[in-house]
């Protein structure tokens, strides 16, 4: 049982860099920030979990079964991340390409301590607690001092796994597999790394949250594994027996003239390029979801919906079901992942091209941040447009990709990519 205690606050934006300052002194937190973005799913304005009571750490062998006896035997609140590379737990694929993150395939953690955010309130949960330590915590919190000034100031330079040349190689090379009939469309993506750096991850993930205010940001830690992420988009949430998925397909940069901002929001809306894109990733969300689904509940709620952000215009669509009692909440996952945005259709074919094509192993990245409640419902995003940090090896690194389809403009594509890599850039650099 965990003790409970709630706080009236005055400002949420003004806590957050004091309580995640506070934070610091933990090995393991989880911060997931909605930005006040209001979407019709989201609980809570934002959580932060501190300090791990039990985890579980491990490499894709059988990573699923591993997190089911973990979160089936615990019952409790779990923090962690799932990467791309799990797909070789789903199916018989494997990852070679460069590993300069070295990150666990999975890991999670059963918080000591939870906070939940509302604009006006603040509920705690501790776990094992002892005397006065909600107290405690709460005005060394409200004590913390935070400068936004980073503790370390290194130019960080910033190299590109695969160059423009090479770039447009492999993504023809793509095209080809397109042609031939062994896939509809691959998401296609590139790392942007620096080694031998130091950044400071609470500020640089405050920066990247001030210039992007996404939906579901997250900073995460692991000891000295960092993901500081600003993602726009939701991989899969469970409310009850209501599975949701969000698959972002289609971008359009943001402009400062109003009325041209507009005409981009019109011209992303009726792409047929873009449009195509996404439905075709609809459909293989419906079917993925049709695995775990009760009969004739898998439906599109929204199809091809335009979203503004502080960065860009993302093209949306969400599709919903009702969940067989018999499945679990691991196995809905599973039987999802990864993110058909992330990888193509068909997906198996798709993850084959892709790791044959691209230079670097995903890791994290089109991986997913997330939690599981003690009852089973969970929540988690797709880590793009994030910057993720081994402080152990000084290495940082960023990806960015775009899908490619017979209608793709090898040029275009790679603008987009540029596009997606502005704010982690701009933040890295600055």
């Amino acid at each position: 049982m965990r003790a409970i205690k709630k706080v009236s606050i005055n400002s949420l934006d003004e806590l957050k860099p004091r309580i995640l300052a506070w934070a610091q002194e933990f090995e393991e937190v989880a911060w997931m920030d909605s930005n006040s973005f209001k979407d019709g799913h989201s609980k809570y304005s934002a959580i932060l979990a501190v300090d791990a009571f039990t985890a579980v750490r491990t490499d894709h062998f059988n990573a699923f079964k591993k997190l089911e006896e973990y979160q089936s035997t615990t019952k409790d609140w779990l923090f962690g991340y799932l990467t791309y590379d799990l797909k070789n737990d789903v199916e018989n694929l494997s990852s070679s390409n460069i590993d300069g993150l070295s990150f666990p395939d999975l890991q999670f953690f059963q918080p000591k301590k939870i906070f939940f955010f509302s604009e006006t309130e603040v509920e705690m949960h501790y776990l094992n607690m002892v005397d006065d330590e909600l107290e405690n915590d709460w005005q060394t919190i409200l004590s913390t001092d935070f400068s936004e000034t980073p503790k370390t100031n290194n130019s960080v330079k910033i190299s590109l796994r695969t160059s423009k040349d090479t770039y447009f190689e492999k993504a023809g090379a793509m095209l080809k597999h397109i042609e031939r009939g062994d896939i509809y469309e691959a998401n296609f993506c590139q790392e942007f790394y620096a080694e031998d750096t130091v950044i400071d991850p609470l500020s640089t993930f405050l920066h990247l949250n001030k210039i992007s205010l996404s939906p579901f940001a997250t900073f995460l830690k692991f000891t000295d594994l960092y993901a500081l992420s600003a993602s726009p988009e939701r991989y899969l949430k469970k409310t009850g027996d209501v599975v949701v998925s969000q698959p972002i397909k289609g971008t359009a940069k943001r402009l400062s003239n109003l009325s041209e901002d507009k005409k981009m929001i019109n011209q992303l809306q009726n792409d047929p390029k873009e449009r195509s894109e996404n439905i075709m990733i609809t459909d293989l969300v419906r079917n993925d979801l049709s695995r775990i689904a009760k009969k004739g509940t898998v439906a599109v709620e929204e199809l091809c919906k335009i979203y503004t952000f502080e960065q860009v215009h993302q093209m949306i669509s969400t599709i919903r079901c009702e969940v067989k009692e018999s499945v679990s909440p691991v196995e809905i996952i599973k039987n999802s992942f990864p993110m058909g945005s992330m990888t193509g259709a068909p997906k198996v074919s798709a993850m084959k091209t892709i790791e044959q094509l691209e230079d670097a192993k995903r890791g994290l990245y089109s991986g997913a941040v997330g939690y599981f409640t003690p009852t089973g419902d969970f929540d988690f995003n797709v880590v793009i447009r994030s910057i993720l940090y081994n402080e152990a090896k000084k290495y940082v690194s960023f990806s960015v990709g775009g899908a490619i389809t017979a209608k793709s403009v090898l040029e275009n594509e790679y603008e987009e990519c540029l596009l997606k890599a502005r704010a982690m850039r701009t933040v890295l650099e600055s």
